[in-house]
């Protein structure tokens, strides 16, 4: 697709009204940490255009931010349909075309946060003459002008810690790099709505988010602490909430089976109306999924499980907390060792999850 790009559109990004490109394409809960680097550049460059390059499936946690300028989708699920049904003349048009969007860009800046291959390619054809690669695996750095590695901490790791690093190295001030989910109108009464149609009214009673679902074995809580959760939250005066995608309905099921009273909306919310939901909220708790990073983003007393993976300790919110379990084999990430116990999860009791939920849900003077 022609030669590695080089020639500057214009003065890079040393203009105060520079043309910025965030690519990170995937995982919702990457992208919630990585909002806070909107804010940070808006910090550095008041009048910057800011667009972001994403898969569709994360566009609901942009669509409605005032902040960002444009969004650009990647359809990687279309594009692999129609690899695999031979209509490789469409492929090559649809490739084509986005190549030609980011071209017409004239980005003076890329931030590649994904640092993947795949990442760093659309980074490069943007033709940016400043292309900054973040951590860089895959030999994604080949493609990239520069490479930023974030240098290891002393202090408990941070949320989103690797984007807060790459928005000091741009001459951001670190205060404004927050977490960025702005909540939509539409989606706002969408998950109002969800809820009153199962009784609730938060002036009659607060509601509390459980997140049990995510993408490992390794990194779940297990259903009958769930289920166990549930029922002493409800006791306390919380009617809890489930809350999932389509794919997490049958263990979603089993859950509210051993809960009674529990309100089961997993996998009738859009990722927009989850985020909104969220955020009237009294309380969430849940694992290492994007729904729980968005609690904390969102100033909502939040109470993260981690164990097999522990993207932070330090959530950045006052009112959030982690428990982790700092185990001779954690965090084992993609290689448990422990023959399916998930000891790390397996020792976060129900009672220590319940004693911190009521500590971070406790009224503040």
């Amino acid at each position: 697709m022609g030669s590695p790009p080089h020639a500057a559109h214009g003065g890079g990004d040393q203009s105060e009204t520079p043309r910025i490109l965030i690519i990170r394409l995937s995982a919702i809960g990457d992208v919630v940490m990585a909002s806070g680097l909107v804010p940070a550049l808006r910090s550095r460059w008041p009048q910057a255009h800011v667009a972001w390059m994403i898969e569709p499936a994360a566009v609901p946690l942009l669509a409605h931010n005032p902040r960002v300028n444009e969004l650009i989708v990647w359809p990687r699920d279309e594009w692999r349909q129609l690899w695999s049904e031979r209509r490789l003349i469409t492929l090559a048009q649809r490739m084509l075309a986005l190549r030609r969007t980011l071209r017409d860009g004239r980005f003076d800046l890329v931030l590649d946060l994904q640092g993947l291959l795949k990442s760093a390619l659309w980074s490069w054809l943007s033709g940016a003459p400043r292309r900054i690669c973040l951590i860089g695996r895959e030999g994604s750095h080949l493609l990239a002008t520069e490479r930023v590695n974030p240098v290891p901490s002393g202090s408990a790791k941070r949320m989103g810690n690797e984007y807060r690093y790459l928005a000091r190295h741009l001459g951001a001030d670190e205060g404004a790099f927050v977490p960025d989910l702005a909540v939509g109108h539409a989606a706002l009464d969408n998950a109002r709505e969800a809820l009153r149609s199962e009784g609730i009214q938060r002036s009659a009673r607060p509601y509390a988010v459980l997140c049990p679902f995510t993408t490992r074995p390794q990194k779940h809580w297990f259903e009958d602490r769930w289920s166990a959760l549930a029922h002493r939250l409800s006791q306390a005066g919380w009617t809890p909430v489930l809350l999932g995608g389509p794919g997490d309905r049958a263990a979603a099921e089993r859950i509210a089976a051993g809960a009674p009273g529990i309100v089961n909306l997993t996998g009738k919310l859009k990722l927009d109306a989850s985020v909104a939901a969220i955020s009237e909220a009294a309380l969430l708790i849940g694992v290492d999924t994007g729904l729980t990073h968005m609690g904390s983003a969102l100033k909502v007393p939040t109470v993260a499980l981690f164990g097999s993976t522990c993207p932070y300790l330090d959530p950045m919110a006052p009112r959030s907390s982690v428990l982790y379990e700092k185990l001779a084999c954690s965090p084992c990430r993609r290689h448990p060792t422990c023959s399916g116990r998930f000891d790390c999860m397996r020792s976060l009791e129900v009672e220590r999850v319940m004693a911190e939920a009521l500590r971070v849900s406790a009224p503040t003077d």
